[in-house]
């Protein structure tokens, strides 16, 4: 895992934040200077935060765990949907449905009503339909499929949470603190980095930004996949040769004692009837 330099981070444009009069003085610590009534983020502490988050996101990746990336802002919507896929994680990159989160069971609910209706397609009973149940059914699994498709196999609450922008997804935060879910965030000069585990100053706003940031969590969670894969490999080659050597047949004890013993010099051979006739 490569941390972006910071002529990288400088050059997507990581270190502008917003307008004076909009920050939030919570943000204080990560802001370097103003200039012309805009703020500028410290790099060297988004450098350093940047590289902390990630080192946490492979350890998650590589235990097995699931990140749910969130990201509702047009900028960050198929940035996210690409990079969380890559690597077979859940996002939500369309409206957040309340209670997500802390009504889970009901999020559930509503994906395993997407997947009846695949069912109903499948063994032909959609076919047994009216034209009007069959076009009522198909909106609704086209907007279950919108909302919720992306979390079709998040079957548990989420190890943590990956937001781009906690001002704007300020329900996702509020949930995944209620419920003590680690939050990761890029963080902004007009957010509040209170209540965000993992806080990343950056700017939220740029598409560029948002990749460089994204690239560099999505790589090290890869790099804890793979890991995990070779981790597997190797147990499972170690208890496949156990399972061999304790299948395999045990010597008899009267066996391998006697092949423990030295051998027995040879007898001398017996003289043949013509030799004993002949003394």
């Amino acid at each position: 895992m490569s941390t972006p330099s910071f002529e990288q981070l400088l050059e997507a444009g990581c270190h502008f934040g917003h307008l004076k009069r909009k920050w939030n003085p919570a943000m204080a610590p990560y802001i370097f200077m103003e200039r012309n009534g805009i703020h500028i983020l410290d790099l060297y502490k988004t450098q350093a935060k940047l590289e902390e988050a990630a080192n946490a996101l492979k350890s998650i990746a590589k235990s097995g765990k699931k990140v749910l990336f969130v990201a509702t802002k047009k900028q960050a919507k198929q940035v996210v949907a690409d990079k969380a896929s890559a690597v077979g994680m859940p996002y939500v990159i369309e409206r957040w449905p309340g209670g997500m989160l802390t009504n889970f069971p009901t999020i559930r609910k509503a994906v395993k009503k997407m997947t009846a209706i695949d069912k109903m397609t499948k063994d032909g009973t959609f076919d047994n339909l009216s034209k009007r149940e069959k076009l009522q059914i198909t909106r609704q699994r086209a907007k279950l499929e919108k909302n919720l498709g992306s979390i079709a196999d998040l079957n548990r609450l989420p190890a943590a949470l990956f937001v781009i922008d906690v001002h704007k997804e300020h329900i996702a935060v509020a949930e995944a603190i209620r419920l003590g879910i680690p939050v990761f965030a890029m963080v902004d000069t007009n957010s509040n980095p209170n209540g965000v585990d993992f806080v990343i100053p950056a700017n939220d706003d740029a598409s560029k930004s948002i990749e460089l940031v994204l690239d560099t969590v999505i790589a090290a969670m890869n790099e804890g996949i793979e890991e995990r894969k070779v981790e597997k490999a190797d147990s499972a080659a170690a208890e496949a040769e156990a399972a061999e050597t304790e299948a395999a047949p045990a010597a008899p004890r009267r066996e391998r004692r006697r092949n423990a013993r030295p051998a027995a010099a040879p007898a001398a051979e017996a003289p043949a009837e013509g030799e004993a006739a002949a003394e």
